[in-house]
């Protein structure tokens, strides 16, 4: 395995240089329309509802999704501050003013303005997710959604936890791929 280290500067550069182009897959719907009224986490917030709603050519794409209870939303945060904070005082620290990496920290002022948020799926209807554990704006432009499973999502999980256990996983649990070696397929054969 080549380390980061070994790459010449060409390849650093060629790398940096990188166009990274997101596409939204649809929105947020909800009541919250300024970034500072709005929960700072969805686990802080698990009751307050809101909507996804999925742009129709992307509406193939959520076969399937309404067999999980939850998901991850990755959101663009369109309101953030356009400069990058590479250094941040954490809405959890402000009493003490310290300030952080902004990489070890969920603050909204990074480089590339994305989210990630788990939520509690309600209900898929047609092209619109509900979900509770709202902590998104009106129109914050959904970039990516996926499934939230616990065999994925919690390192070291082992089945045992009643709490845990009971989350419904979808098509991952219920087909016994949740216990399966899990590796990519060889190049050309993804579908």
């Amino acid at each position: 395995m080549t380390e980061p280290d070994d790459l010449d500067e060409a390849e650093r550069e060629r790398l940096r240089a990188t166009d990274v182009v997101l596409r939204p897959v649809g929105y947020v719907i909800g009541p919250r329309t300024r970034p500072e009224d709005t929960p700072i986490q969805s686990l802080r917030n698990p009751d307050e509802q809101g909507s996804v709603v999925i742009f129709p050519e992307f509406a193939a794409g959520l076969d399937g999704l309404a067999g999980f209870d939850y998901v991850w939303l990755l959101a663009h945060l369109a309101d953030a501050p356009a400069q990058p904070q590479l250094q941040v005082v954490p809405f959890l620290l402000r009493d003490r003013g310290q300030r952080m990496g902004v990489f070890a920290t969920r603050h909204p002022a990074r480089p590339n303005r994305l989210a990630l948020s788990v939520v509690r799926l309600l209900a898929v209807e047609g092209t619109v997710l509900r979900f509770a554990g709202l902590d998104l704006c009106h129109q914050t432009p959904i970039v990516d959604i996926k499934p939230w499973e616990q065999h994925l999502d919690i390192p070291g999980y082992r089945p045992g936890n009643p709490e845990l256990d009971g989350i419904n996983g979808g098509w991952y649990q219920s087909s016994g791929a949740a216990t399966r070696d899990q590796r990519f397929p060889e190049p050309g054969r993804w579908e």
